[in-house]
């Protein structure tokens, strides 16, 4: 009965994309790296893409639900955060959504509402 409600559940995805200053984007990965390592409750992967031959990304953080990540926020967590924010050109865009589907080679797996 658990794999049925383990079928019925949906992970939740954190989206920021956004430009680092010239040269930055590597200690942004550290410090990345470093935050996405204090994650327990409710983590589940993370990603972060860099388009080649420059300084922009996307960081893609996957979670149990949307409560798990405000969870997961401590004061040691912050202080990365802040030394991040001025690594960055502007501001980045963020959002939260709602993994619907996921296809792997050979098949498609459909996660119904």
């Amino acid at each position: 009965m658990s794999d049925f409600h383990d079928c019925l559940k949906h992970q939740y995805a954190y989206v920021a994309v956004g430009e680092f200053k010239p040269g930055k984007f590597e200690e942004a990965k550290q410090l990345f790296e470093q935050a996405v390592s204090m994650y327990t409750t409710g983590f589940q992967k993370a990603y972060l893409l860099q388009e080649p031959g420059t300084d922009r990304g996307i960081a893609v953080i996957f979670w149990e639900n949307m409560g798990d990540m405000e969870a997961n926020h401590s004061e040691a967590y912050q202080k990365i955060l802040n030394k991040m924010s001025p690594l960055f050109a502007k501001a980045p865009t963020t959002s939260f959504n709602e993994l619907v589907c996921e296809i792997y080679p050979g098949s498609v797996q459909r996660i119904s509402a």
